[in-house]
């Protein structure tokens, strides 16, 4: 199963992430911490409503996200 991650598109894909999936449970992102562009896409790390964060990685030639948390 692909990670699920909801966003925010304006004027292009995925601008800003505002929830995620999370072991079946959706989790709403109350605040992005840092963003980057690599060459494969966008990283964005997050902090979850429980303070938990998770970076989120968005593989834009294959068009998936991958979930990590990391604290």
């Amino acid at each position: 199963m692909k990670d699920r991650v909801e966003c925010y598109s304006g004027t292009s894909y995925a601008e800003r992430p505002v929830a995620l999936i999370w072991e079946g449970q959706k989790l709403e992102v109350n605040e992005i911490l840092s963003e980057k562009r690599t060459p494969e896409g966008k990283t964005f790390r997050v902090c979850v409503n429980d303070n938990r964060q998770f970076d989120l990685l968005y593989d834009e030639k294959n068009d998936n996200w991958q979930v990590i948390l990391v604290g």
